[in-house]
């Protein structure tokens, strides 16, 4: 089967991450991997693997515009900000990692066939991948629910320079995407860094304050909803029943990554960059079925 060319711009743990996923990929390959430092083990690793690399980040992109048609952008916000313009006007398809917000908001499980419709979208946060779509369930069976609110605890391992360079730009984004998903007004978002030895695995919390629930139907679309997470992020399960108590529907979830290149209990990450390849290969088949 031919394949499709994707671009990764910032070589950290999430973009080698990606790189060592797309070796599964039937559909998808690496046409560069760019950065900005040549020393990066990713750059390394990329340059063992055979992968085409550059220090030259979207400069090596803007040079060479035929090495790809995706572009998955795990840099940070600042700097997709300014990338985000130059990859529209070389009609690159981009898959922000970053919480800059720029694209259109997208949860696959949610609204991945909406997305492919634009030319940039915006994976929110690994909080917002696991917990919207089970704020999502919530809200579907109580339109009329009151407040939601979600807390991911994570490694502090697993947390790198990126995130907590935009840990403020994690909760607003996050907090953003609860209420576009949920059509619920009052949301908050909250990350936990937990420096736990051994590191712990990301556990993801919801709750919800609602009046009388309906916790049979709430809990059959939470099972409907693990199930279709888990076709693409097969580490995702429900550790706590949808559970009522005091007002207050509460339930909790844990994401163990499938150990590519970062450890397993850097599920935080993986489930972002799970849900990168499952929009790319979703958009690469949408291509190639047009071109016959």
């Amino acid at each position: 089967m031919n394949k499709i060319k994707v671009g990764i711009i910032g070589t950290g743990n999430i973009g080698t991450d990606i790189l060592m996923k797309l070796k599964r990929s039937s559909i998808l390959e690496c046409g560069i991997f760019a950065g900005r430092n040549p020393d990066s083990k990713g750059i390394q690793l990329a340059k063992k693997m055979g992968v085409p690399t550059s220090t030259e980040s979207i400069r090596a992109i803007e040079e060479n515009p035929d090495c790809c048609e995706i572009v998955f952008d795990a840099t940070s916000v600042t700097v997709h900000k300014q990338n985000a313009p130059i990859l529209r006007r070389l009609k690159k398809f981009a898959i922000d990692l970053t919480p800059a917000h720029v694209g259109k908001m997208c949860v696959p499980v949610l609204n991945l066939e909406d997305c492919l419709l634009l030319d940039n979208v915006n994976l929110i946060t690994c909080g917002g991948q696991a917990t919207i779509p089970i704020a999502k369930v919530i809200s579907d069976v109580h339109p009329e629910t009151k407040y939601i609110e979600i807390v991911a605890t994570i490694a502090s391992k697993s947390a790198g320079p990126g995130t907590r360079n935009n840990i403020d730009e994690f909760t607003q984004v996050t907090r953003d995407a609860l209420s576009e998903f949920t059509g619920i007004e009052h949301t908050k978002a909250i990350i936990v860094l937990n420096p736990a030895e051994p590191p712990i695995t990301m556990h993801n919390t919801v709750y919800a304050l609602i009046d009388n629930p309906n916790m049979d139907e709430i809990r059959r679309r939470v099972r409907e909803m693990e199930a279709k997470i888990k076709k693409y992020v097969p580490g995702y399960s429900i550790l706590l029943e949808p559970s009522y108590e005091n007002g207050r529907v509460t339930t909790t979830l844990q994401v163990v990554g499938l150990g590519d290149y970062l450890p397993k209990y850097s599920g935080n990450l993986d489930i972002i960059t799970c849900a990168a390849i499952e929009i790319a290969e979703y958009y690469a088949r949408e291509k190639l079925l047009k071109r016959g």
